[in-house]
């Protein structure tokens, strides 16, 4: 399964990865390289654990254009 994860730095540096078609899935990690690995983890679990609930996997997502 491919899933779109952002990645931000935060106030202390950390960067912060987030799965938006998977509420809830958040991790960091020093690095950009460690904050992916941390975030597949992560997402495993979340999957694992939305699975065991009978919920959907993920949330729909989509990309809409906006005007600037």
């Amino acid at each position: 399964m491919k899933l779109i994860v952002t990645l931000t730095r935060d106030e202390s540096g950390v960067i912060v990865a987030e799965c938006p078609a998977v509420p809830g899935c958040v991790s960091q990690g020093p690095t950009e390289a460690e904050a992916l690995e941390n975030i597949q983890e992560a997402l495993v679990a979340c999957l694992e654990a939305r699975a065991a609930s009978g919920m959907p996997l993920t949330v729909i997502t989509r990309e809409i254009e906006v005007p600037v």
